[in-house]
């Protein structure tokens, strides 16, 4: 590690020595890279740290290597900081969140020290979910929304979501022409301005859940496009990445059932008050609008991607044929 890095570190700590022992990935496009690193002398015995250095050169893996794309980026990590700076600290146990323990920009640049979460007991990570387990995010999600009920996005994303329309013009042009297309800005009206506003995740995936080893419990990590919106945005991308198109449908009406009584709870728990049956209603007839808005996204982005499934083009017609 460079000494800046490494005084940034010792800073956020108090420890008297950091070392570090591995890369976990490197950041995408080649922005910088995430890092384990022991300490020595410190409260804790390691930490996770996120270098965010913004390359003279992108390389896209997808090619879509434009200033729009690169201030995007800019804006997320910014956004990142600033969610772990003056937000996180609302999260409890129910929407588990890495400790932040320092987060410093430099310019452009920056580095966010946290909580190693393998450490604190999240150490398992997965690909494809069961029913049971898809459950334990939503509940994570559902808790996480109620924490942020009506709270303004003041420093993140207005719009949360990295595939938010206003954010992706180069994809929007690349689209084929067709009524999803020309119908892109109603769909993302009719969600920016839902009655019922939270703080959404905006990369639920479930690459971004960490499980504990009962596999009943989840923390979750990556936070560049948290921001303001509607839940379904939420839940609609974190079952897209976890369940295929049968059990997506299969399972649909269970899923958004138990995600609703969960919030409904949680609701009641941070006693939030409002008519949640009128939440329910608005919140579920966004759901395949969400899943419309994510499908508009991928089809100008990677047209043959594999979300782009029977049960996503089902959403996509039930939506069209109300617009």
């Amino acid at each position: 590690m460079h000494s800046n890095l490494n005084q940034t570190i010792l800073k956020a700590t108090n420890a008297s020595d950091a070392k570090e022992v591995e890369e976990i990935q490197t950041l995408w496009s080649g922005y910088g890279k995430i890092i384990r690193v022991a300490l020595t002398g410190g409260s804790v015995n390691t930490v996770i740290v996120k270098n965010i250095v913004f390359p003279n050169q992108t390389n896209h893996p997808r090619g879509w290597n434009t200033n729009t794309s690169h201030e995007r980026k800019v804006k997320s990590y910014q956004v990142e900081v600033e969610w772990y700076k003056n937000y996180s600290k609302a999260c409890d146990e129910n929407c588990k969140v890495p400790l932040c323990y320092g987060a410093e920009s430099r310019g452009e640049d920056q580095v966010i020290v946290l909580e190693d979460l393998d450490a604190a007991g999240f150490p398992i990570r997965k690909s494809h979910l069961s029913k049971e387990e898809v459950k334990v995010c939503l509940k994570w999600l559902a808790n996480f929304h109620a924490t942020f009920m009506a709270v303004k996005p003041e420093g993140l994303w207005i719009n949360g979501s990295y595939w938010h329309l206003a954010t992706r013009p180069d994809e929007l042009a690349a689209m084929d022409e067709g009524d999803l297309k020309r119908s892109a800005s109603t769909i993302d009206k009719q969600l920016n301005n839902c009655r019922y506003q939270t703080l959404i995740h905006g990369d639920a995936k479930v690459a971004n859940f960490c499980f504990n080893e009962n596999l009943d419990k989840v923390a979750a990590v990556d936070f560049q496009y948290v921001g303001g919106g509607c839940g379904m945005k939420d839940v609609s991308y974190l079952m897209g990445s976890c369940l295929t198109e049968v059990e997506c449908g299969r399972h649909e009406e269970e899923l958004l059932n138990f995600y609703f009584s969960a919030l409904e709870m949680a609701l009641v728990k941070k006693e939030k008050a409002l008519e949640f049956k009128d939440l329910e209603m608005e919140w579920r007839k966004l759901y395949p609008i969400a899943w419309a808005d994510f499908t508009r996204f991928l089809m100008g982005w990677m047209p043959a991607h594999q979300k782009i499934n029977g049960y996503s083009k089902k959403m996509v017609n039930k939506v069209l044929a109300t617009i």
